[in-house]
């Protein structure tokens, strides 16, 4: 495992020689314009999987003109999300397209998710749990001031999880100003009764803090972030609240409000109107856990498409020998 070098040509065509790559392979948006051009230029075959571009990059690279064209066209193949994205990468000049599915998809988590979630149990007790996953800046002092007006009661915790960890400390401080009893996950100690607060101050944990919650909020959804991973939470049987900001999945979180596995909430005070009500009716829960797993075994599959679509290219690039003769 290494680094990639920044994209300057003579940086990335360094790399390609000493490595000699026979195929390149990036993730969804990774489209760094030297790194696929010297890959065409130097013969080596480049696939862009789990692609994934939204209208409003689609409209940046439409704006960029001949170069914006020229970078999606030095792609050999894209192995698209969903029909919309594969339109908008032919619409900006992609030479192959083919619609895999969303990788996402086939996460199943295992052995030490199923560990960690029973230590976060263990620490969080018999409460009812609120999850604030992933949240954004500016994300939890709306939720804060909408749980001021419509507190949730003694028997539910919050569990807030940050998106980036050199938040932690940020939002620990605006726990403390707001006078809010809390706990650090960091801690490892039991939630005390008297707090109805836990700042989720770890990595690596979040599958764990899906399959230990009742009904968990999807940060970045609530302000123009594009929202976060869903299918994680659906994937556990997490009851799923998602805000109006979810570009970055789109058709994920549209299929799952469809299949019933997450419910649309168009602000702060309606993400914790909604999640009170939803913590009040067990039964509801239970037809959107059921919703959620049935939703994410439906869209499984991505992965042998995708290696179907990586396959044949790795072949011929095999068989067609050295492709670095060329000289500097």
């Amino acid at each position: 495992i290494v680094w990639l070098p920044y994209d300057f040509p003579w940086a990335v065509r360094r790399f390609l020689r000493h490595f000699r790559p026979v195929v390149g392979i990036v993730m969804e948006t990774e489209l760094w314009p030297n790194l696929l051009s010297q890959c065409r230029r130097l013969g080596v075959p480049t696939l862009v999987v789990n692609a994934r571009l939204s209208e409003r990059s689609a409209r940046g690279y439409a704006r960029l003109g001949s170069f914006g064209r020229k970078v999606v066209g030095s792609v050999t193949a894209f192995g698209a999300q969903t029909d919309v994205d594969a339109a908008r990468l032919q619409r900006l000049g992609a030479r192959s397209v083919e619609v895999t599915g969303n990788l996402k998809f086939d996460v199943v988590p295992g052995v030490e998710h199923t560990e960690r979630a029973a230590v976060l149990r263990e620490l969080f007790g018999s409460r009812r749990i609120l999850l604030l996953a992933s949240t954004r800046e500016g994300e939890e002092a709306l939720i804060l001031d909408a749980l001021a007006g419509v507190p949730m009661g003694e028997e539910v915790l919050v569990v807030i999880v940050p998106r980036h960890p050199q938040r932690f400390d940020e939002v620990a401080t605006m726990l403390q100003k707001r006078g809010l009893s809390f706990v650090r996950r960091s801690a490892a100690r039991p939630a005390p009764p008297d707090s109805r607060f836990v700042l989720g101050d770890s990595m690596g944990e979040m599958a764990a803090y899906y399959s230990v919650s009742d009904v968990a909020f999807i940060g970045g959804s609530l302000l123009p972030y594009g929202a976060q991973n869903l299918i994680e939470a659906c994937a556990v049987g997490a009851p799923v609240l998602i805000g109006p900001s979810t570009f970055n999945f789109a058709q994920a979180a549209q299929l799952a409000v469809e299949a019933g596995a997450a419910k649309r909430v168009a602000n702060a005070d309606v993400l914790v109107q909604t999640a009170r009500e939803l913590l009040e009716d067990p039964a509801a829960l239970t037809q959107m856990r059921e919703a959620g797993l049935r939703f994410t075994t439906t869209h499984r599959g991505a992965t042998e498409r995708t290696l179907a679509l990586i396959e044949p290219l790795l072949n011929e690039s095999m068989d067609s020998g050295s492709r670095f003769a060329r000289p500097e």
